[in-house]
C-alpha cells in the first residue's frame, strides 16, 4: 500500500529558565516589556506533524512518501529520516527560507513563552500530487495533516480530482480554520482523525453534526487520551480501544501522530479497524515514555510482548507477522 503523508516539517527548539517568569515582569511597564532571559539547557528536537507520523511508519517496516516544504537546512534532518525507511525524494525544499521552527522557553513553574516560525512550510501550497503518484507508481491514500492551511486545501481538492483516497487530519490548524475550510477538508475523506476536543470543534465550526459528518467520511478516529481511542462508522456499534500501560510519563508531545502512525501500518496491513487502533495505541504509548517526538526505539520483542499483555496474545500473533 502506497501511503503518502503531507504535513509541517519543522524542528523543536526548547529551552529552560530556571526563575519565574512572573518575577521579571512589572506590571506598570509591559508596554515597554525588553527582557532577556538566560538558560540553562538547549534541546534541538525533529519534529512537524509529516515526519512524526513517517517515523512511526517507518519504524513498523513501512515505507511512507512524506510530502511538505523545508529549507536548505534540511539535508540533516532528511539523512536522519532517510535512515529510518521514509521517502523524502518529494519534499520541496524552498530557495529563500529556512525549514519551519519552533522556539520555547520554559520557566520553572512550566509557563512557557514560545514563537513559531512558518518558514518554508508556507511553501507547502505549491506542491502537486500527481508527480509523487507518478514517481511511486500510485497513491492509494494521502494523509492531510497539519500545515500550511492552503496546502492542506490544495491536496484534498486534488485527491478528489484525481480519485486519491485520503484521510482528514487538520488538528491543530482547526483553530485557524473556517467552517468552510473544514467542510472542504472533511468531506469524502476515508479517515477523519481529530482527538475529543477537536473532535467538538469540527462539529461546531463546520455545522454538521456527529451523524451528517458520519454520512461524509468513511471511518471517524478519535483519540480519547487515557481513555484510548474511539472508531465510529455509519450503522456500526462504536469500537473502543484501550491504552497498554505505560511505564513511565515523560513527555506527550507527539503521541498523536505516533497513533495515527500505528493505525496506518494496521490498515496497510489489511488488520481490521480496532488492530488499526491498538498498533496505534501502542506505539503512542511508547513516545509518551520517551522525551522527544522522535528519540523513542521500537524493539521488536519488547513491543510484541507488551502488546500481547495489553491485547491478547492472539492478537500479538496477528501483528507479529507484519512487524519488521
Amino acid at each position: 500500500m502506497r501511503i503518502a503523508v503531507t504535513g509541517s516539517i519543522a524542528t523543536d527548539h526548547l529551552m529552560s529558565f530556571p526563575g519565574r517568569f512572573a518575577e521579571q515582569l512589572v506590571a506598570e511597564q509591559l508596554h515597554t516589556v525588553s527582557l532577556s532571559f538566560l538558560v540553562d539547557t538547549l534541546d534541538v528536537r525533529r519534529g512537524g506533524v509529516g515526519p512524526n507520523i513517517c517515523f512511526g511508519m517507518g519504524l513498523l517496516g513501512l515505507s511512507p512518501v512524506l510530502i511538505g516544504s523545508a529549507g536548505a537546512d534540511f539535508a540533516e534532518y532528511r539523512s536522519w529520516l532517510d535512515r529510518h525507511r521514509v521517502d523524502t525524494e518529494s519534499v520541496r525544499i524552498s530557495e529563500t527560507q529556512h525549514t519551519a521552527r519552533f522556539v520555547c522557553t520554559t520557566d520553572a513553574d512550566h509557563n512557557q513563552i514560545a514563537s513559531f516560525y512558518t518558514g518554508a512550510m508556507s511553501e507547502a501550497r505549491n506542491i502537486e500530487l500527481q508527480p509523487v503518484a507518478e514517481r511511486i507508481g500510485g497513491l492509494d491514500l494521502v494523509l492531510i495533516g497539519a500545515d500550511d492551511p492552503a496546502a492542506m486545501i490544495r491536496h484534498t481538492q486534488e485527491c478528489r480530482e484525481r480519485g486519491y483516497a485520503f484521510a482528514a487530519d487538520p488538528s491543530q490548524q482547526l483553530a485557524r480554520l473556517e467552517g468552510e475550510d473544514i467542510r472542504t477538508l472533511v468531506d469524502g475523506a476515508a479517515y477523519l482523525f481529530s482527538n475529543e476536543y477537536e473532535r467538538a470543534l469540527i462539529e461546531t465550526k463546520s455545522g454538521w453534526s456527529d451523524e451528517e459528518i458520519l454520512e461524509r467520511v468513511g471511518v471517524r478516529i478519535t483519540t480519547l487520551g487515557a481513555k484510548g481511542s474511539r472508531i465510529d462508522r455509519k450503522g456500526e456499534p462504536p469500537i473502543f480501544v484501550t491504552v497498554p500501560a505505560e511505564e513511565a510519563k515523560a513527555d506527550p508531545t507527539g503521541v498523536g501522530d505516533a497513533f495515527r502512525a500505528g493505525f496506518l501500518a494496521g490498515v496497510t496491513w489489511e488488520l481490521g479497524l480496532e488492530r488499526a487502533a491498538q498498533i496505534g495505541s501502542m506505539l503512542a504509548t511508547l513516545v509518551i515514555e520517551t522525551v522527544g517526538t522522535q528519540e523513542y526505539e521500537l524493539r521488536r520483542g519488547h513491543f510484541l510482548e507488551r502488546f500481547a499483555t495489553a491485547y491478547g496474545e492472539a492478537a500479538a500473533a496477528e501483528v507479529s507477522a507484519h512487524l519488521a
